[in-house]
């Protein structure tokens, strides 16, 4: 008998829950307002109702799910099912999975979800072949997972992977918890891209990307990335800069896990033209070139799916 999976997508505005088999293929999907305004037992409340909805755009009974997994923003305590206190979910202490198991009479399994993401591009998308691998997802922030001998590694407590707050700037600006001063996030990400173009704007260090006669704060990460693209030196700059910094983060992250495969995901990279290239070559600088050469520098493969499939592959890994 076929066996099907939940996997649950939880972010702070949205929440994202799929259907699928063990070969990790989406049958149904169900989307639904986080409503983080309304607390926590609403939040519950509008996973269970997409749960049940995908069920019957699936035309599937309850009883045929054997997991559902959750990729939640951490702090996470994975074994207790908690999630701590996080920037864009009114959680402190919250014991979702015993909340969703009684909800749900299912087991229920709780992971980061950029921890998701990498095991989901590992079990269905660019890190099928790899055993040694890390997940980079470049957004508005940079988040991570480490895959080591085909498991997730989580650390001592659940805190491993934070790949966008290893400092590769020291004395740079600081990230979204302030007291990271040159972190890979600050550095690299899709908010350090748009500050340092609204801070050229003030600055007057250009007269504007290409025609943007808007305010500074009204400058988007498109039109940075649009404008370079067209030839403007000023946006061109910042996304040099970008890649410099971030093949500095993968050096580092090579020496020392030694993976096979690093993969990159996120909405920054439909803008790799921009800064592969430049990435490549600044970690092909600063690594350790015998270490370097065995490992891959890859796209990922899933897509927006990522988060979806990779929650279904948590609820898969429980077998």
């Amino acid at each position: 008998m076929a066996e099907f999976y939940a996997g649950v997508d939880l972010g702070g505005t949205k929440i994202l829950t799929g259907i699928g088999d063990a070969d990790g293929r989406i049958i149904a999907r169900s989307r639904a307002r986080t409503e983080v305004e309304k607390g926590e037992k609403r939040i519950v409340k509008n996973i269970v109702r997409t749960i049940h909805r995908a069920l019957e755009k699936a035309e599937l009974d309850r009883d045929k799910l054997s997991c559902l997994g959750i990729g939640s923003p951490g702090p996470l305590n994975i074994s207790a099912g908690i999630v701590y206190e996080t920037s864009n979910l009114p959680f402190k202490r919250f014991p979702i999975v015993e909340m969703l198991e009684d909800e749900l009479e299912l087991p229920v399994l709780l992971e980061n979800d950029a921890n998701a993401a990498a095991l989901g591009e590992k079990m269905f998308g660019a890190g099928q072949k790899a055993e040694e691998m890390i997940y980079i997802t470049i957004s508005t922030g940079i988040g991570g997972g480490i895959i080591s001998q085909g498991r997730i590694l989580h650390g001592c407590c659940d805190g491993a992977g934070e790949i966008g707050h290893m400092i590769v700037n020291p004395g740079g600006p600081t990230c979204g918890f302030k007291q990271h001063q040159g972190c890979l996030e600050a550095m690299s990400s899709g908010t350090a891209i748009i500050r340092e173009a609204r801070k050229k704007l003030v600055q007057q260090e250009t007269d504007a990307f290409l025609g943007f006669n808007g305010s500074p704060g009204e400058l988007t990460g498109f039109q940075v990335a649009q404008a370079a693209r067209q030839g403007d030196e000023a946006a061109r700059e910042i996304y040099e800069e970008m890649g410099f910094y971030l093949g500095i983060g993968v050096a580092n992250l090579i020496d020392l896990l030694n993976p096979e495969l690093i993969v990159f995901g996120g909405g920054v990279m439909k803008a790799r033209d921009l800064f592969w290239e430049i990435m490549q070559h600044s970690a092909a600088d600063h690594a350790i070139p015998a270490v370097k050469q065995d490992c891959q520098l890859i796209e990922a493969e899933l897509g927006e799916d990522v988060g979806l499939a990779g929650a279904i592959a948590v609820a898969i890994s429980r077998g």
